[in-house]
């Protein structure tokens, strides 16, 4: 096998560790996001929210508001512009959440159903709380349960089928001589980017322009289009900078609201939202309800595997998390199910959260084949790689690649996996008891068509111009390092424009797709440049630009399973006297395409393995159900990981390249978080001898189960 680390660099100006091109601009403040940029008679709005989880509004008594000092307007279901819904966008049609004070309906707490605009954004904010809605309250449920009444299949989409299956699962498990069967739970968790959700709006002309913190452009100005019903051609949608998204950043509400103010008050107009709004208005990933059985012959080889998930939704719009689709790729089995079911309830729309589906679904899947290791005898990794399938185990489609193997053998080397007694409870060092866990991932690789110029300058220096967007991953310099090493030039004579509607159709940043995707358009543009430029002239001042657009290319792409692969190893030490648990180190080693930049990269892995902590550790959105809203929407209740919590974590790779990829690419701003929270679940057992198959693993979790190790010298 032959591995290639992180430190190790390719020729030319790709695969070299590169500082992001815009550090300077964002460490010294010059920089500037969605709620930075200067308009001259700047208005701000402030939304406010519903305080009722069902019901229908009564009265909105804006009249003392508007004595206020600077109020300029209350917008409201009354008198608010009417928008246009009906219609597909990129990812379906639109939450209803987007026809901001259309209707006079409440189906959740935290809903809309006010705008309050000034002159300053103190004055918007105190006039917003001092807003008095009333409402005709009706009773709501917001309780999720495995088994729920009202749990539904709901109909395939362009995601997947709801349910897959293949072979008798009954049969095949009455026929194992081993049999897993559990449940495994994860809540309600939140996106809480650095950088709050703020867009702010003008006309320009009759042009609508919106600055807007956002993962894509081209779908924000697309979906204001219709909303507004203008011409594509009339919007305008920059996002110079983006403090992270991690899923929650496409069209929401406040923007919607932006637009509507600009309008009314034929001025500019911004909205920022605050943290405990972005906690019912932005999406957050569903809890979920897990059931996975496995059935496994006397030399562990699978001959079932039988996964069920259900989830929660809203009962205005409906997001499935695809929890149970990552055993559709991981392993193989004589018989196999994945279901993925979902109740609607008085609750806001969840949406996409880094690694949607894989990471709660990994989180039960290889739990699960943990428990299989210890009913078996075999150590968990042989386990896995003798159930690696050499196709899609449903598709049946060939892998694209597939070095998960590769991962399991350069992780095992470097976290000492051999050294490691498979009995529960051994290691011990006062009252902390120490254990190790392994486990698998996995993360769909695709790409979306875009667009891209490139531009050979009089000066010797290139422009490339591609709708990219940069929300944190280091996206710029990525692009800059492409076309640098297609060109042959060095990284300084490439300036990128981006995040700019205006620059045409491209991916947005999202599912793992943006670098793959941009960089192919880039490597598209960059080669019909060079041709051109190898007929030879002068260069005139405008420059010589060469234009991409992949539709085709992507289209024509045969079909195959083309994923990251990754393994995750994790050492935890567990208080028997506290319950707290603590990860030590942790260790990711990933098959994900050919690295653009292996600072950034590492970046990103590191980034979602921490998160993997923050999920198993402390993530939970706890809903109130008497109100049907959160009990502490903001971040002192809402607890994740901080500075303290995280050890030494270390994330490299294996040589990966995707052989049907102009550039290689595969994707790694996911697999981080896939089976991370698994590793550490399966620590705390190898360390205590108790399943925790609840997440978080609080302390009082800890306590109360207890432990099923030995006393002090005793063990084994």
């Amino acid at each position: 096998m032959t591995t290639t680390t992180g430190t190790t660099t390719t020729t030319g100006a790709f695969g070299t560790a590169r500082t992001r091109v815009e550090g300077r601009e964002k460490v010294t403040g010059a920089a500037r996001y969605s709620g930075d940029i200067p308009l001259p008679d700047l208005a701000h709005g402030w939304m406010v929210l519903s305080t009722v989880a069902r019901g229908r509004i009564s009265a909105v008594e804006s009249g003392p508001v508007l004595a206020m000092p600077g109020v300029l307007a209350v917008i409201d279901h009354e008198n608010a512009p009417r928008v246009n819904l009906d219609y597909m966008g990129m990812i379906g049609k639109p939450d209803p959440i987007l026809g901001v004070f259309q209707n006079d309906r409440v189906p959740f707490m935290g809903w809309p159903v006010a705008l309050v605009l000034a002159e300053r954004p103190e004055q918007a904010r105190e006039a917003a709380e001092a807003l008095v809605v009333r409402y005709d309250q009706e009773p709501h449920d917001i309780g999720f349960t495995s088994g729920h009444p009202d749990v539904y299949t709901p109909p395939d989409s362009p995601f997947g089928p709801a349910v897959a299956t293949k072979g008798d699962i009954e049969a095949e498990l009455a026929a194992s001589a081993f049999v897993v069967d559990s449940e495994y739970t994860t809540p309600e968790e939140h996106h809480n980017p650095m950088e709050p959700h703020a867009a702010t709006a003008h006309w320009d002309g009759g042009r609508l322009e919106v600055f807007d913190s956002n993962q894509g452009s081209t779908m924000v100005a697309a979906e204001l289009a219709q909303i507004f019903s203008l011409d594509a051609e009339s919007v305008r949608v920059r996002s110079e900078h983006v403090g992270g998204g991690f899923g929650s950043k496409t069209t929401r509400p406040h923007q919607v609201a932006a637009v509507m103010a600009a309008t009314v008050l034929h001025r500019p107009v911004r909205v920022v939202m605050t943290r405990r709004q972005m906690f019912s208005t932005i999406g957050y990933r569903s809890p979920t309800a897990q059931r996975v059985r496995l059935g496994a012959d006397g030399s562990g080889r699978l001959r079932v595997l039988d996964h069920r998930s259900e989830c929660v939704t809203s009962t205005v719009h409906e997001f499935i998390e695809r929890s149970a689709t990552v055993g559709r790729v991981m392993y193989d089995a004589d018989a196999h199910y994945t279901s993925d079911r979902v109740v609607r309830l008085d609750v806001p729309t969840p949406t996409f959260m880094r690694a949607p589906g894989e990471a709660p679904g990994s989180f039960a899947l290889e739990c699960a084949m943990d428990e299989l290791a210890e009913q078996t005898g075999i150590d968990p990794i042989e386990l896995r790689v003798r159930n690696e399938p050499d196709r899609g185990p449903v598709s049946g489609l060939p892998f694209s690649s597939r070095n998960l193997v590769a991962c399991y053998e350069e992780g095992s080397r470097r976290f000492g996996w051999a050294d490691r007694d498979p009995r529960p409870g051994v290691r011990r060092e006062g009252r902390w008891l120490l254990g190790t866990g392994v486990a698998a991932a996995s993360f769909h690789s695709g790409a979306g068509p875009s667009t891209a110029g490139v531009t050979a300058e009089a000066d010797g220096t290139f422009t490339v111009r591609i709708n990219a967007a940069d929300i944190g991953t280091g996206a710029r310099t990525a692009i800059n390092l492409v076309a640098a090493d297609a060109l042959g030039v060095d990284p300084e004579r490439i300036r990128v424009v981006m995040a700019d509607s205006d620059l045409g159709p491209a991916m947005l940043a999202g599912g793992s797709m943006g670098t793959r995707s941009w960089a192919w358009a880039v490597a598209i543009a960059v080669s019909e440049l060079r041709e051109r430029l190898a007929l030879g002239g002068d260069i005139p001042p405008e420059g010589i630009t060469a234009r991409s657009d992949t539709t085709e290319a992507i289209g024509a792409l045969a079909r195959k399973e083309r994923h990251s692969f990754g393994a995750q190893f994790a050492e935890v030490t567990v208080d028997i006297t506290s319950g707290e648990v603590r990860v030590r180190r942790m260790l990711g080693i990933f098959a994900a395409g050919r690295i653009v930049n292996p600072l950034t990269a590492r970046n990103q892995l590191v980034g979602g393995m921490i998160w993997g902590i923050s999920m198993a550790l402390h993530e939970e959105a706890v809903r109130d159900r008497a109100s049907g809203g959160l009990v502490s929407p903001d971040l002192a209740g809402y607890h994740f990981a901080a500075n303290a919590d995280v050890p030494l974590v270390e994330a490299d790779w294996v040589d990966d390249p995707d052989p049907d990829d102009p550039v290689g690419i595969k994707g790694v701003g996911e697999i981080g978080i896939v089976g991370a929270a698994a590793a550490i679940s399966n620590a705390v057992w190898h360390a205590t001898g108790v399943r925790h198959r609840d997440l978080p693993i609080r302390p009082d979790r800890v306590l109360s189960a207890g432990t099923k190790v030995p006393e002090p010298g005793h063990a084994g």
